[in-house]
């Protein structure tokens, strides 16, 4: 994935490889996703990032980024290996606090805190085999595999990506994968 910190804003996306093992496929799927919602948000002003939908949702391509760094952390980190972080933006007062952006929260601090939970990511998943399961369960208390965690992760970057279109769309015209 090409977010590197000093690297410029020139998203390189490659879709996964048609002839992948199950696990190469799944790590490309994901891959491929949060590749396209850095790509939605490339070349955009922080207000731009901060711009809603359309009353009256407060929906913004920043406020899906900093969604994406939460879930990232929620299923990597608090269920597969048990690590409590706590939140990043949400709260008791706020629970959709990583959806409400203000005028001080940058595109900058999102998008370093975005990749670093992708980073803690790969290195909580390193190593495990996709029938290795969580510490974390679900609500009838069975754990789930590393393979239905790669699934969920694709589905749920997929869903916002749909709705990071719309919001690229309504911020500068722009369209297209």
């Amino acid at each position: 994935m090409s977010l590197r910190e000093d690297a410029p804003m020139a998203i390189e996306r490659h879709e996964p490889s048609a002839t992948a093992d199950e696990r190469g496929m799944l790590e490309g799927w994901l891959d491929y996703h949060r590749q396209t919602l850095a790509h939605k948000c490339e070349g955009l002003t922080d207000a731009q990032l901060r711009t809603a939908s359309v009353e009256p949702s407060e929906l913004t391509l920043m406020g899906l980024v900093r969604h994406m760094a939460e879930v990232e952390r929620y299923w990597f980190h608090e269920i597969l290996v048990g690590e409590d972080l706590g939140v990043l933006y949400s709260s008791e007062q706020d629970p959709d606090g990583d959806f409400h952006c203000s005028d001080t929260d940058t595109w900058e601090e999102a998008r370093t805190t975005w990749r670093a939970e992708i980073d803690r990511a790969r290195g909580n998943t390193a190593g495990r085999g996709l029938d290795d399961l969580s510490k974390g369960t679900n609500r009838a208390g069975e754990p789930f595999n590393l393979r239905w965690i790669y699934t969920h992760m694709i589905e749920e970057y997929a869903r916002h990506n749909g709705h990071a279109d719309l919001l690229r769309e309504r911020v500068d015209g722009s369209t297209g994968d």
